[in-house]
């Protein structure tokens, strides 16, 4: 029973975040707007990094990809933020 509660928080946050990023990138190809995109590429990018965390705390726990991890939610807030200013900038 300790190692099933955080699998299942684990895995609920992936499939969160990949749902996020699959409505976005839907909505994103039918209206065209650009902060839909740069939304779902950061979410994207999130869902890969705790697909990473399942990877690395649960299937081979004797790895440590927090840099991996770490890069991977730096990108994604990275582009968030790289859309958000790019599109102000574009009004």
């Amino acid at each position: 029973m300790t190692q099933a509660l955080p699998a299942t928080v684990y895995l609920l946050c992936f499939a969160t975040s990949a749902a996020c990023a699959w409505l976005l990138g839907r909505s994103y190809r039918r209206t065209g707007a650009r902060l839909l995109l740069w939304s779902a590429l950061c979410f994207g990018l999130l869902a890969a990094n705790n697909l990473l965390v399942i990877v690395d705390l649960l299937i081979i726990p004797d790895s440590d990809f927090r840099v991996p991890r770490l890069l991977l939610s730096l990108v994604g807030v990275s582009l968030l933020l790289f859309g958000f200013v790019w599109d102000r900038e574009r009004e």
